[in-house]
């Protein structure tokens, strides 16, 4: 295409007319990036003739305002006269594709600024966005990021009155851009009725009724407002142990476990989401069995509740020896059996099997990081496993956008350590103008001050720099993108400690240098806010390339967006392409022609063995204070034994936690396949040196 003498930019527009009447600056670049879009779909290698058109279309549209529509029909014009007929149609038909996408939203009557996908927009407006007395939204997506920054920057007229609205403008923009993301309650709550901002509890379960309903008046109160609640059932006593006080028999552990679950589902009728729960039994408990295999009885048995054992190291050993395990009366200390610790981590690993409960939760590696050992033992974590808390703490979770933090295809450091120390501040500043429903969670989650700063996008972030989730190159780089966030956040801890005081429970902690957080960073699934960020969850690997989600009630086909725009740009999509991946998921085993960079830079989670998955969970967990949500995800073929070689192998990395799912094993699961997924062999779990099937909302 010959190039174009351009018109002076002084007579190009200086501002464009969106859709919805708001202004915004001309940028010819937007014209140019939309150009060559559409001549990658086709091959068309004229490296000069996307900026070539954008010049044509700025200087025919004049120095007037251009309204949006305006400047697409002179881009359609200006390829039509070039002769560029196939680049034309795909801008056409990418045209009427975000047209089709636009009118989707307006029908959910939602307006949308960020130009998020319908799958997320879906989500905001049944569960998110302000609405009127009709149900209507009152608010755009990027309305409730200002909302969520004009509240949370409201704690930083505390410590320096009038530094409010300086601090809204950075949140806000951080927000929009979807650099960062709070947890779910954050965004859902901030400036409502609804006062709690946390996304998560840990609720004390002590042996008497009265503790018992006292707890599960507060559990409803925290799931009402959207938040999780993690529980120990430890301290009951078994069934069938007497009760001085009446004469009668305790009921046990699981079946006020029933009782929590179903109060979770009345009140999810209501609320702003489904009730997420944990329920942890440490295994020394009389009870642990039935606890094991509560959920392998029936699918929709408990089906608000994750389950975990809480393992010791001595009950670890004890399966690797042969040896015998002690069961215990929590009310009597006494012991009242001995059984074959391997027979019991055998039941485990079956029921896991068979349903993807129960994970594990390493309590002695738990409590060898506990920040603050002389407030208590932790024997419970939140919902997803990423943050073990002491009884009445909560964490306020936020995730670091990864895919945000890539330039030129390279990491941009500067960038995600800005980043990080702004959502680190953010994070605390949620505690302040946090409204607890009682007075025991102010306080304790006061006393501490914890967040949960994680990452998401991590896998994206690995396929855009052609790195295969499964290699040494994926674990390094992983292991020091969590160092530098790591490092950064308790370097702003500190700095806020020096301008604010630290945590009030700092004398009683193990750290040496003051900061304002006990507790600093956390990874948790990000089912939920990963998807309103068009993202990856957590630092789990790709799902599928194309899969089917369930969404409020509908299923919605999704093509991963990070494969989409590669093969876009390189040429090769087609909506066949597309069809036969989604029917199992992923291209590792796609039998049709595709780049080899690209089916190994984009391995699925059912495809990568066992051994990467805790690999990568290792890497992370050593940069992080908490814990990290990841779930080894199993093909449907796998065995019980290949779960057992993968939990011996989760504490020998001691990594705090450990969850598997073997796909298909659960109904309703929240992922889907249009055909069964590849299967993967097994790989024998040798070290050197969360979250398809479980409720994973945050």
């Amino acid at each position: 295409m010959k190039q174009k003498t351009p018109a002076s930019p002084s007579k190009w527009p200086t501002q464009v007319r969106r859709r919805d009447g708001t202004l915004v600056p001309f940028d010819i670049g937007r014209i140019e990036a939309a150009v060559s879009r559409a001549a990658c779909e086709v091959a068309c290698a004229d490296p000069d003739m996307p900026g070539t058109v954008a010049v044509t279309v700025a200087d025919a549209l004049g120095s007037a305002i251009a309204p949006v529509e305006k400047i697409q029909d002179y881009v359609e014009a200006r390829l039509g006269e070039a002769g560029l007929d196939d680049v034309a149609r795909a801008y056409i038909i990418y045209r009427n594709r975000h047209a089709e996408l636009r009118s989707a939203k307006a029908l959910l009557g939602v307006r949308d600024e960020l130009k998020l996908s319908l799958a997320a927009v879906t989500v905001l407006r049944e569960r998110y966005l302000q609405h009127d007395e009709r149900g209507h939204p009152t608010e755009s997506t990027g309305e409730m990021m200002d909302r969520a920054a004009r509240y949370v920057a409201a704690a930083e007229d505390r410590y320096l009155p009038g530094s409010s609205a300086r601090w809204a403008d950075q949140f806000a923009t951080s927000l929009r851009r979807l650099e960062f993301l709070p947890n779910s309650p954050t965004l859902m709550n901030a400036g409502s009725d609804l006062g709690l901002l946390s996304g998560c509890v840990v609720l004390p379960v002590d042996d008497s009724l009265r503790s018992i309903f006292s707890t599960l008046g507060h559990a409803a109160e925290v799931q009402r407002c959207g938040g999780g609640t993690g529980f120990a059932f430890s301290r009951l006593r078994p069934a069938g142990d007497r009760i001085a006080s009446t004469g009668g028999r305790a009921s046990g552990p699981v079946s006020f476990l029933e009782l929590f679950d179903t109060a979770a589902r009345v009140v999810s009728l209501g609320g702003r989401r489904r009730g997420a729960c944990m329920g942890v039994l440490d295994v020394s408990h009389p009870d642990i069995q039935e606890f094991v295999t509560a959920k392998t009885q029936s699918p929709e048995r408990l089906s608000h509740f994750n389950l975990s054992v809480g393992v010791s190291d001595s009950f670890m050993r004890a399966v690797e020896r042969g040896d015998v395990h002690r069961l215990v009366n929590p009310r009597t200390g006494r012991t009242v059996a001995k059984v074959s610790a391997v027979e019991l981590f055998d039941v485990i690993c079956e029921s896991a099997h068979a349903c993807g409960d129960p994970g594990l939760v390493f309590l002695d590696t738990v409590n060898r990081a506990n920040p603050v050992p002389r407030l208590g033992r932790i024997e419970a974590t939140n919902p997803c496993g990423e943050v073990p808390l002491l009884p009445n703490e909560s964490c306020n979770l936020g995730s670091l956008n990864l895919a945000r933090m890539v330039t030129d295809g390279r990491i941009d450091w500067c960038r995600l350590r800005d980043v990080t120390a702004l959502a680190v501040r953010f994070l605390d500043d949620v505690i302040d103008v946090s409204r607890y429903p009682f007075d025991e969670l102010d306080a304790a989650g006061r006393a501490t001050r914890k967040i949960g700063l994680g990452v998401m996008g991590l896998a994206e972030v690995l396929a855009s720099l052609g790195i295969p989730y499964d290699s040494d190159d994926a674990v390094r780089l992983a292991g020091r993108i969590m160092g530098r966030v790591q490092r950064v956040a308790h370097e702003t801890s500190e700095q806020l400690a020096a301008e604010r005081g630290p945590f009030p429970a700092y004398p009683d902690s193990r750290l040496t240098r003051p900061r304002r957080n006990a507790q600093l960073t956390s990874v948790a699934p990000t089912g939920t806010i990963s998807l309103i960020a068009g993202t990856t969850a957590g630092i789990e690997p790709m799902f599928a390339i194309a899969y089917t989600r369930a969404v409020v009630g509908r299923h919605l086909l999704e093509v991963n967006p990070c494969f989409d725009r590669m093969a876009r740009r390189r040429g090769f999509y087609t909506d066949e392409l597309i069809t036969e991946i989604a029917r199992s998921g992923g291209v590792r085993g796609y039998r049709g022609d595709l780049p080899a960079d690209v089916r190994a830079a984009f391995p699925t989670a059912a495809e990568i063995s066992p051994e990467w998955h805790l690999r990568m969970q290792a890497a992370v967990q050593r940069h992080v204070d908490a814990a990290v949500s990841k779930t080894v995800n199993l093909p449907e073929a796998a065995t019980a034994d290949d779960v057992r070689a993968i939990y011996l192998s989760a504490w020998k990395a001691k990594v705090k936690g450990i969850t598997v799912y073997r796909y298909g094993s659960r109904q309703g699961q929240v992922l889907s396949y249009a055909a069964p997924p590849p299967q993967v062999p097994h790989a024998d779990l040798e070290f050197s040196g969360g979250c398809v099937g479980r409720s994973c909302e945050m």
